[in-house]
């Protein structure tokens, strides 16, 4: 019986579409695999096709009992994806437990040729890979969302810390699809930080970042609901609005960067010449959290998110918008400093290169970060991780995973405390900036993380794009 083999994605977050199978013409032993990745709905604003997103499971049938075989999965339109540039340097990931976070791996030779997105696996029955699944990222699954909410609703409800009694998990309204869009309260403080994630559903590590700080937040490593000293801090200096899944339709649909109905959620959140956002036919997700935080203020904003191509995490700020000026600059470099301070995996030099003038700048305010910044006058900013392996602390068997997600959203707490007393200075204290150390200062970010290759004369400098905008790459030619 000869070895076939079956593609499904019908899982929750699942996008791959079998093409074809064959006999490889060079290696009689292997079996090529050509697939493709399904794009997003039309983004009408964008004028784009969304698609890069990939999450499927191979199972082989025909296998003997303790057999091998050879596989090269080709994902042949590669070329067509949002950031056909960022796919150099990709490696898949790959697991039999799609459920465990923690079990997934890197398949180190991957290669990006000829347009084609391709790696070999080696299925084995002796060890549990005869069904295998593969991703562009480990997935973040909406059965798993809720039960991180009905976590966090049961430690809401039992914590012994004092701080916690403003806790409360709640829903601002429901997705298009019907999906609650819920969020966690907790603290006392004065001060409102604002942190959501996964506002574009293919980054799926912004949603196990999400995890990692609720579970500090609210004590959840611990039956008691206990929490360290620094999260006492914290609770009374913040009162905390954390959404966990800005996009759940799109995540259950496996889309890159869309919602249901193509909605890019971080370009919703101000009208832009006729196009009206956020509204509810289109993107309640952004509205109901936008009519929330003009409800409660915002005195600290944090939009979490996924990067394809910078092999780095970083913080991407609001340079140039009309309220920006010396206390946002400065705000932003401590706020990046801290950062970098409390987790080696944070980096303040590598990042989307600011806006050059205040006209830029005005081309996206409906950016969330832009936005937020500019209405309430605070710090605000776009932390972005890399799907690639992460230089700042390479580890090529697992790179950046769910699990150092995780551990960067427990260490965000660190920045918030140093930053806090500068947030809203009055007085003497306007000025700040002058009792900050030097390290603190503003480091305008590049994207040439190459430099000693750049100045041998072999560096190609990354295309410029702000925030990710994929019209700077498409020059909003519609993908077929």
């Amino acid at each position: 019986m000869p070895v076939t083999i079956s593609i499904s994605d019908a899982f929750d977050g699942g996008n791959g579409k079998l093409l074809k199978q064959q006999a490889n013409p060079n290696d009689s032993s292997m079996i090529d695999v050509f697939l493709h990745i399904k794009p997003d709905v039309y983004t009408e604003l964008e004028e784009i096709v969304h698609m890069q997103y990939f999450s499927f499971r191979a199972s082989l049938n025909g296998l003997p009992e303790q057999g091998k075989q050879k596989v090269n999965y080709v994902v042949s339109n590669a070329h067509r994806a949002s950031y056909p540039q960022a796919w150099p340097g990709t490696t898949v990931f790959y697991s039999n437990d799609v459920e465990d976070p923690d079990s997934w791996k890197r398949v180190q030779d991957t290669f990006y040729t000829q347009g084609n997105l391709s790696w070999e696996f080696e299925h084995d029955t002796t060890n549990g890979q005869q069904s295998i699944y593969f991703s562009y990222f480990p997935p973040y699954s909406y059965a798993r969302h809720l039960q991180l909410v009905a976590k966090c609703a049961k430690f809401v409800g039992s914590s012994s810390n004092n701080n916690n009694s403003n806790c409360s998990v709640q829903s601002l309204g429901q997705s298009l699809e019907g999906r609650e869009m819920e969020y966690v309260t907790v603290g006392t403080g004065k001060s409102v930080c604002w942190i959501i994630h996964r506002q574009h559903p293919g980054e799926t590590m912004a949603e196990h970042f999400a995890e990692g700080l609720l579970t500090r937040l609210l004590g959840m490593e611990s039956e008691s609901g206990k929490v360290d000293e620094q999260v006492e801090r914290l609770l009374g200096l913040y009162t905390f609005y954390i959404v966990p899944c800005m996009c759940p339709d799109g995540g259950v649909k496996g889309h890159l960067r869309t919602n249901s109905v193509g909605a890019n959620l971080n370009r919703e959140w101000a009208t832009k010449g006729d196009y009206e956002a956020p509204t509810l036919e289109r993107s309640p997700e952004v509205y109901h959290v936008l009519n929330k935080m003009e409800e409660t203020g915002c005195d600290m904003f944090v939009d979490v998110h996924g990067d394809e191509e910078l092999p780095f995490n970083f913080i991407s700020g609001a340079e140039m918008i009309p309220k920006w000026g010396k206390r946002l600059e400065s705000l932003h470099g401590a706020f990046t400093a801290a950062y970098s301070r409390a987790n080696s995996d944070m980096q303040q030099t590598i990042g989307y290169p600011p806006m050059e003038s205040a006209q830029d700048a005005l081309k996206y305010m409906n950016v969330a970060t832009n936005q937020v910044s500019n209405r309430f006058d605070c710090l605000a900013v776009t932390l972005e991780m890399p799907f690639k392996d992460c230089l700042s602390n390479p580890d090529p068997e697992f790179g950046w995973s769910p699990k150092r997600s995780r551990q960067l959203g427990s260490s965000i707490l660190a920045p918030l405390e140093y930053i806090h007393p500068y947030l809203r200075t009055e007085g003497d204290d306007a000025e700040f900036w002058n009792q900050l150390p030097a390290q603190d200062a503003y480091i305008p970010p590049t994207d040439d993380y190459q430099q000693k290759q750049h100045s041998q004369g072999e560096f190609q400098m990354l295309q410029k794009r702000y925030f990710s905008d994929v019209l700077e790459i498409h020059k909003k030619n519609p993908m077929q």
